[in-house]
């Protein structure tokens, strides 16, 4: 027997304020939900929306696609993907490869290893063109703030109630897109009325319009919080509509916007954001910086507002440490250059020039390219959602995502098999495998680049993981599960 000083008796007092501290752990940090995030929000004015808006914008983003980027090497050297240099002039190789990349999957294997770079380029424009097709936007928002502005008020209800019938007619004919919701205007003392007032009549006539409903994934965007008790304000008014409109309770579903100091630190120098989550009472589901209004707050002039300045980057910092484990999901924020052309031909009159059509290009692919570099910057820093503003952003937002996740697929799933092998061999001899955490963020990087189009589930399975550890989403239960298998 071995000696020992602290009996059971001795320690049942320090057990169980362990045991309790662990349970408020576990309660407040539950980890990432186990439901799919959406990569981009669309944000556009409340005035303009109808229930094909998505499909409109589809239409839109694959006629720029098809103008300025109607092939995959023109969009790889727009963007500067990797490798984009090397690729051929010659519009025959180009066909070429096209056909290589169109085939089955060991002739798409084959080209990647003769040439990384047209593989990355032809595969992202692939997906890209299909996703603008299949699923245009993932995330619309109806917005009565910036993107509405301020109104006679009677335009405002009109606009409050046409837009939750046109979300009803899409609800109806299944035309809306995956997630939807509405921003409303901010509770401060000038705007509280009016936006309290939107948000009435639009929900009571949006469950109205669905047959006594929500849209699936339907949130409320609250922005330019300045303090705590304007997310109390919006709970208990969602808790006040929800029986009155025959919801369950929870139904009604709301996000933050970070966009001014007051929502990064208290004035007594608390982190803010823990206590905005808290105020939702569990509503509260995701958080979204807003660049433009935080910078101008930041006293940043307008040419250095942007999504890379470093104080967007200590915000977003800070979003991370209040927010991580705690299951609500972040947004990065716009970049509000659009890939717009100079020129435009006027119906009837002459078409334009050779010289205007090369200029258009031009401007088109450097807002592109800055785009594109700002979404590669929030995923970098693990910002997976941001915003776009206009129906070209589409473009160059699913580029960049999936050239995110494509680029580092390869070591990805060799690493992720070494894992789940390194997982299966310690549970053999009965060690205890510690690097879980490693191995789940490999299993993110896995279910967001399948959650947004970039990889296969098989591809995924070709690491050694079942298709049920996969949609299980923890790599802590793949051990527990592998360890029962053997014991």
């Amino acid at each position: 027997m071995m000696k020992r000083t602290l009996s059971p008796e001795l320690t049942a007092a320090v057990d169980a304020r362990l045991a309790r501290a662990n349970a408020e752990v576990a309660r407040q940090f539950p980890g990432d939900p186990a439901t799919r995030q959406p990569v981009h929000t669309v944000y556009g004015g409340a005035h303009l929306f109808s229930a094909d808006s998505a499909a409109k914008l589809g239409q839109l983003a694959r006629a720029a696609m098809d103008e300025y980027a109607p092939d995959a090497v023109t969009l790889a050297r727009a963007l500067g993907l990797p490798g984009a240099d090397t690729l051929p002039e010659s519009h025959e190789r180009i066909a070429e490869l096209a056909a290589a990349f169109s085939g089955d999957a060991r002739s798409h294997d084959a080209a990647r290893r003769v040439s990384e770079p047209a593989w990355l380029a032809h595969t992202v424009h692939a997906l890209v063109k299909r996703k603008l097709v299949s699923e245009p936007v993932e995330d619309f928002r109806i917005d009565f703030e910036d993107g509405y502005g301020n109104r006679p008020s009677a335009e405002e209800d009109g606009h409050a109630e046409s837009a939750a019938r046109e979300a009803g007619k899409g609800h109806a004919a299944g035309t809306l897109p995956p997630f939807l919701g509405i921003r409303i205007k901010p509770l401060t003392e000038e705007l509280r009325a009016r936006s309290i007032r939107t948000l009435d009549i639009f929900l009571t006539t949006l469950v109205e319009a669905c047959g006594g409903k929500l849209p699936d994934n339907f949130v409320v965007t609250l922005p330019k919080i300045t303090h705590v008790d304007q997310v109390t304000a919006l709970t208990e008014l969602l808790e006040l509509m929800e029986p009155r409109l025959g919801l369950p309770a929870g139904a009604l579903k709301f996000e933050i916007m970070v966009e001014t100091p007051q929502s990064i630190l208290t004035p007594r120098g608390e982190l803010a954001m823990p206590l905005l989550i808290a105020a939702g009472r569990g509503r509260c589901i995701s958080a979204h910086f807003g660049t433009y209004d935080y910078t101008a707050g930041m006293n940043i002039t307008a040419v250095y507002q942007h999504m890379a300045h470093p104080v967007c980057d200590f915000a977003k910092h800070m979003m991370q440490v209040a927010l991580a484990g705690t299951g609500v999901t972040m947004s990065d924020g716009a970049t509000n250059v659009m890939p717009v052309p100079a020129h435009r031909a006027a119906k009837g009159g002459p078409p334009l020039t050779a010289q205007q059509i090369a200029e258009n290009r031009r401007m088109v692919h450097r807002a592109w390219k800055l785009h594109y570099d700002h979404v590669r910057h929030s995923l970098v820093g693990a910002f997976y959602q941001g915003w776009d503003l206009h129906p070209a952003q589409l473009v160059t937002r699913y580029a960049a995502v999936y050239t995110f996740f494509l680029e580092s697929q390869e070591a990805a799933s060799e690493r992720l098999k070494n894992f789940v092998a390194k997982a299966a061999q310690a549970t053999l001899v009965g060690d205890v495998f510690d690097d879980a955490a490693t191995g789940q963020g490999l299993l993110n990087f896995f279910l967001r680049g399948i959650g947004c189009g970039a990889i296969s589930e098989d591809q995924v399975l070709a690491t050694g993981i079942s298709l049920d550890e996969l949609r299980g989403r923890s790599f802590v239960k793949i051990l527990a599960n592998r360890k029962a298998a053997v014991s």
